[in-house]
């Protein structure tokens, strides 16, 4: 990962935050930093990995694979991948 410190905000990835900051804040009027917003999106992806890794030794891969997401894809029991970039 390289380490910019810029952001760039196209349209899609703005509408993404917002969508994001809406599930984040705690009602119609909190407006919560996008450092938050980000921070809860980082720690959401870690913990559902961590899921979904867990989830391994007792479901079966069908089931598994009913919980994939664009961002963690697991392939039966052999790996989880990731099609983001």
């Amino acid at each position: 990962m390289s380490r910019r410190i810029s952001l760039k905000l196209t349209d899609d990835r703005e509408h993404q935050i917002e969508k994001a900051s809406e599930i984040v804040s705690s009602g119609p009027e909190d407006d919560p930093p996008m450092s938050v917003v980000i921070d809860v999106a980082l720690a959401h992806l870690i913990q559902s990995e961590e899921n979904i890794h867990d989830a391994r030794e007792e479901l079966d891969p069908a089931t598994i694979q009913q919980f994939n997401t664009d961002i963690i894809g697991l392939r039966y029991r052999t790996q989880v991948t990731s099609r983001w970039r």
